[in-house]
């Protein structure tokens, strides 16, 4: 028998699963923690996670998934991993965590990256795909440089939240260069790491790991690490992709043309294009994709499904089936309510303003609970309708749209939102990001020789088309709410 294991770091849980690599069928998944895992917030637009509690939840996931496969963990051929992307880990010489990650929400580093964008050139940034440097990694260890000059001082290597993952179970510490271009790290003109970049912010080549493939044998896994998680020394771990780019791939979105979205804590539409595209504003962003020769562009909207998790916190225990229900029983446009989602960081696609969330035009004599519910899953669309307005004025169009169902996709009222306000075809799939690194790491060992043979176990669950009357209804929905925007921006 032959199986790989997958590995999902987010920032909600982190999740592992067990693929028969044969049949492509998952045996097994488990997550830790079973609730959201904490981020620390120091000061408001902060956000960090301690890289421990990631290796201690991680650990947990792949224990509660080899117990429930009841496999011989031995027939365990591969590794992958994917991760929260942009975030930092800085360690020194010994490998030794200096500080609590600075993880992809964290806004505090935005003046550095756009201070950068404006001295190094809008050209070169553009032209080079630095994607206004913003929030992303470079960004938040020039923020560290500046602020903790102690801190920085020990720095050996800077890693993303994978690197570190992938350096516990094997020792280690290498990137790809996809993850270098999240981190805005990576020039494309040159194809090489941004140096003018690295001289502008005052960091040292070395600080960058060595750069291997994203589908390689990346390192083995190390003795005590296997005997403490039950698997084989030895063990190659042989792929490691950042969420999104992973996400694309878990659904078989490796070529131009074609798109893929999730709706988790944040929410996102990545579009594969062989080309240098890019936004003038760098409201949405382009990276290496998984796929060689091609890239990603992503947009990012970091406050979705956070907000759905917020109304759930404070509506004493209802559930999200029940508000599914509750908010479907209301109309289209929510009776007026609008509500802005973009309560959990700077966001992109407004030019890494923090404008908030807030709920507007709320009437205390005809809005109930349910109105909210509904308005909170209308805004969530929305706000992806409005960055899919750039995609296409970018020149990025697509009529099917790719999506696990899970998370905000397995709202039926979500679903309709979004392709009648996004004019696509939805196709929901049985995947997820730790199933595709699991196919990931067949790739990467060897095991499957080509992309089609990787997902030749794919299944599609359900399809949903745009309705022309509710079209017309979510668009005048929509005109209203950026209307809303527009007076916050």
């Amino acid at each position: 028998m032959k199986y790989l294991l997958g590995i999902d770091l987010g920032s909600s849980s982190i999740k592992a699963c067990i693929v028969d690599a044969d049949s492509g069928a998952t045996l097994a998944a488990a997550q830790s923690p079973k609730e959201e895992m904490a981020m620390k917030a120091v000061q408001p637009g902060w956000a960090e996670q301690e890289p421990d509690l990631w290796w201690e939840h991680a650990r947990n996931a792949i224990h509660a998934s080899l117990k429930a496969a009841k496999i011989n963990s031995s027939d365990i051929l591969a590794i992958g991993i994917s991760y929260q992307m942009h975030g930092l880990v800085c360690v020194d010489r010994n490998k030794k965590v200096l500080r609590p990650s600075i993880i992809w929400c964290d806004s505090r580093a935005v003046p550095y990256g756009q201070d950068a964008f404006t001295k190094l050139g809008e050209d070169y940034c553009l032209g080079s795909l630095l994607n206004s440097p913003g929030n992303f990694t470079a960004s938040k260890l020039k923020w560290v440089k500046e602020n903790e000059p102690a801190i920085f001082s020990k720095v050996d290597k800077v890693m993303l939240p994978g690197d570190y993952l992938a350096m516990r179970l094997t020792g280690e510490i290498v990137t790809t260069a996809s993850g270098l271009s999240e981190g805005i790290l990576w020039d494309f003109k040159q194809n090489k790491v941004a140096d003018k970049l690295l001289d502008y912010y005052g960091f040292s080549p070395s600080v960058i790991p060595t750069i291997v493939p994203t589908f390689s044998v990346q390192g083995t896994l190390l003795k005590d690490v296997a005997e403490d998680l039950g698997l084989a020394a030895g063990t190659p771990v042989s792929y490691r992709a950042g969420d999104q780019p992973n996400n694309a791939f878990s659904l078989n979105v490796v070529n131009p043309g074609e798109t893929a979205a999730t709706a988790g804590t944040s929410g996102v539409i990545y579009s594969v294009t062989e080309k240098k595209a890019y936004d003038p504003k760098s409201r949405v962003n382009t990276f290496m994709h998984v796929s060689e020769g091609n890239n990603g562009v992503l947009l990012c909207v970091n406050g979705t499904g956070i907000l759905n998790s917020w109304l759930r916190k404070i509506s004493n225990g209802v559930d999200y089936d029940a508000m599914n229900k509750r908010a479907s029983a209301t109309p289209i446009g929510s009776n007026g309510i609008v509500i802005l989602p973009f309560g959990n960081g700077a966001e992109r696609i407004l030019e890494n303003k923090e404008v908030g969330s807030s709920i507007e035009g709320l009437n205390f004599n005809i809005h109930s609970q349910d109105h909210l519910f509904r308005a909170a899953q209308e805004g969530i669309v929305f706000s992806l309708g409005y960055g899919f307005d750039i995609l296409k004025n970018i020149g990025l169009k697509t009529n099917v749209i790719r999506a696990g169902k899970a998370n905000m996709f397995l709202s039926p009222l979500f679903r309709e939102a979004f392709v009648n306000t996004i004019g696509a075809t939805l196709e929901l799939y049985d995947t997820d990001g730790a199933k595709g690194a699991a196919l990931g790491a067949g790739k990467g060992a060897g095991i499957y020789k080509t992309f089609p043979e990787a997902f030749k176990g794919l299944k599609k669950l359900h399809v949903e088309e745009p309705d022309k009357t509710k079209s017309e209804q979510y668009a005048s929905a929509y005109s209203t709410w950026t209307k809303h925007l527009n007076d916050k921006l």
